[in-house]
């Protein structure tokens, strides 16, 4: 995983909880936590840190990711403004993470290995996504989901339909948009 992530992971932690939590995590992981953006890093390390980060505050690893994205995604707005610039909603800039957003973090991140989007178009205020993956990380998905929406002051609800970490062989998540 590309040091960008963990960077991002810190920033979230050290804004809501101080950086002293941030270095709590990384004490109770066994990890150095001398992450540059651009390096690669084991995926287990993420892992982890999300681990720690459920423990100490008392929540479950899926919960600890999807505030994790919901948190990032201001962080890479702020770090990132044209990614978001040409979009008007939520669902736009969702549908474009394939084509525009993840070419883009490749360009900015060699070696980068993102995870690949399928959407479906269910009705005009849902799409059902599909998570492809091995890092199997979907929450985090959904948690950038949730993220994108507060940026673009949307309201949406996630619900997942299938899910590899509960034994199926893909993700499957229905974003719906409030009317």
């Amino acid at each position: 995983m590309k040091g960008v992530v963990f960077n991002l992971l810190e920033e979230a932690v050290s804004r809501q909880f101080g950086p002293e939590t941030w270095d709590d995590l990384l004490d109770d992981a066994d990890l150095p936590g001398a992450y540059t953006s651009l390096g690669n890093y084991s995926d287990a390390e993420i892992v982890a840190l999300v681990s720690a980060a459920a423990t100490k505050l008392g929540k479950t690893n899926a919960e600890i990711l999807q505030w994790f994205g919901e948190e990032a995604m201001p962080i890479l707005k702020e770090r990132y403004p044209a990614l978001f610039e040409n979009h008007k909603s939520a669902r736009n800039f969702i549908l474009t993470v394939n084509s525009i957003i993840h070419p883009e973090v490749r360009k900015l991140y060699s070696g980068a290995s993102c995870p690949f989007f399928h959407f479906r178009e269910a009705d005009e205020h849902s799409i059902v996504m599909g998570y492809e993956s091995s890092r199997q990380m979907c929450d985090l998905a959904h948690g950038f989901v949730k993220g994108a929406a507060n940026i673009y002051c949307e309201e949406v609800t996630i619900e997942h339909h299938s899910c590899m970490n509960h034994g199926a062989d893909k993700c499957l998540m229905e974003i719906r948009w409030a009317h």
